[in-house]
């Protein structure tokens, strides 16, 4: 059965880590899914097609979330690691099940995005980095984060002039240790260069 994993720091080195907060993942059921049907047998959901095309299924208990549609793809979130995922999927199938919608074959699922937040080790200054790094976005006035999208890749970072950062877009863990190491790297250099 699914079991809920805490969240749990991991540290790169003395002075970085993260903390893996949200992990997305899609999956395909490979059974049609009656939305209608599902809507009207379990409390749990939400379902307003003339809104979404999905049914939005919420597992209070598990802290998971899943939006369900009628081809039986389904993307869950709230998922705390990779490992998880496997769980989650199977708690969502257990629940169709309470509206007799069997699932048979064993489903294909993906991460598409995962969130950490974490600390790079070093205090920033936002302004100075907003004009160093290419792809940064500063607006102080709106949000107190610069933007930095990683050039040619996928992940992008939030980061505040405590050091603090948000990390989006990895599709692994592997992924999120890479990137926050590069991250470092290219902050100490544009440090260097000043």
């Amino acid at each position: 059965m699914f079991m809920e994993i805490e969240l749990k720091t991991v540290n790169i080195t003395k002075d970085v880590s993260y903390t893996i907060q949200n992990v997305v993942a899609s999956a395909s059921l490979f059974v049609d899914v009656p939305l209608e049907k599902l809507a009207t047998r379990l409390s749990n959901t939400e379902y307003n097609p003339e809104q979404f095309p999905g049914l939005v299924l919420r597992m209070t208990s598990l802290k998971i979330t899943a939006l369900v549609f009628s081809s039986g793809k389904i993307v869950v979130t709230g998922v705390k690691s990779e490992a998880a995922v496997p769980d989650a999927v199977k708690a969502i199938q257990k629940e169709l099940g309470k509206a007799n919608i069997k699932c048979t074959k064993k489903p294909e699922m993906k991460v598409e995005n995962m969130v950490a937040s974490g600390d790079i080790g070093l205090k920033l200054n936002l302004t100075e980095l907003a004009f160093s790094l290419p792809t940064a976005e500063y607006e102080p006035e709106q949000f107190p984060g610069l933007v930095y999208k990683v050039p040619n890749w996928h992940i992008t970072f939030l980061l505040f002039s405590t050091g603090r950062i948000v990390c989006t877009g990895a599709k692994n863990e592997k992924e999120i240790v890479k990137s926050i190491k590069n991250l470092r790297k290219t902050l100490l250099e544009a440090k260097k260069s000043k």
